[in-house]
């Protein structure tokens, strides 16, 4: 018979501490991939839904509601820029700002397409279908970086606000529209009841957008081909949900689960940190059914 001597740490305390140190250690290096400046900025998640019709809107409502889990899930303010609601079930786009520190760097792999399997509710069959969303992730511009832009490159429009809020939604054009002329980038707000408020935001968004443009020009003049990066267009899924076999997983990390409740209702941590540790160029495999 073995006595522990006063003061000595068991073998379970030993490995407790282990397993601690190490959790730091891989914590601090991912949080290093966080290295740009603007990756500490808060973030715009656009969704649009593809190909799909219903069922694709149906899929970007649940996308919508995935990232705000996870954003009150990491303490981050959450709020909806805008929605156009689908014919008959979902939305067919929707805007999302997620306000915090280092939003836009945890999401910005994101940026693509993303794929839903599943046993439709939508089809008196019960079919197996398949639909598509768009995600576009960028980072909401604060006083921290200025982006100058020229009041006469502006043509604005007002519009009434869609969804719920009452008459003063259905009988005010508080709802606001900006165009970028030289660059042809849009962006609506209808957030907010006043439409000072609005054009503040969809401001904001624009520069927003105008920056992030700018950053990819940069990455493309120093590699065609960013490791790790995906466009965004159809065809280019990054990431496959496959609800009846219970296969969550991404195609360019090849990191997956089979908790695929756990990750539509937010728990995204696992995707997030492989797209940011992940060191090599990954294309998008063959995705079977």
């Amino acid at each position: 018979m073995e006595f522990q001597k006063a003061g000595e740490a068991t073998e379970a305390e030993v490995d407790a501490q282990y397993a601690k140190a190490q959790a730091a250690l891989d914590e601090i290096e991912f949080r290093s991939t966080l290295d740009q400046q603007e990756d500490e900025l808060g973030a715009v998640i656009e969704i649009n839904a593809g190909a799909g019709g219903t069922e694709a809107c149906d899929w970007t409502s649940m996308l919508a509601r995935m990232y705000v889990m996870w954003a009150e899930a990491n303490d981050y303010k959450t709020s909806q820029l805008w929605q156009t609601p689908g014919d008959t079930a979902g939305v067919k786009s929707v805007g999302l700002e997620i306000d915090g520190d280092y939003a836009y760097g945890m999401l910005k792999g994101e940026n693509g397409v993303h794929r839903l399997v599943r046993v439709s509710p939508f089809n008196s069959q019960g079919k197996r279908m398949t639909s598509f969303s768009s995600v576009f992730v960028h980072p909401m511009i604060d006083d921290r970086i200025e982006i100058e832009i020229n009041p006469a490159d502006l043509e604005w429009d007002t519009f009434r606000a869609s969804g719920a809020g009452g008459q003063h939604v259905n009988k005010t054009e508080s709802a606001v529209r900006v165009r970028h002329l030289p660059s042809g980038i849009a962006c609506e707000c209808q957030q907010e009841r006043s439409q000072m408020q609005n054009r503040e935001k969809a401001l904001q968004m624009l520069r927003s957008r105008l920056y992030e443009r700018e950053l990819e020009k940069q990455k493309a003049e120093k590699d065609k081909v960013e490791a790790g990066k995906m466009k965004n267009e159809w065809g280019s899924q990054i990431r496959s949900y496959v609800l009846d076999d219970r296969r969550v997983k991404d195609h360019r990390t090849g990191y997956q689960t089979s908790q695929t409740d756990a990750v539509l209702d937010g728990d995204l941590d696992g995707f997030l940190k492989a797209f940011l540790m992940n060191k090599t160029t990954v294309g998008v495999e063959d995705i079977d059914d």
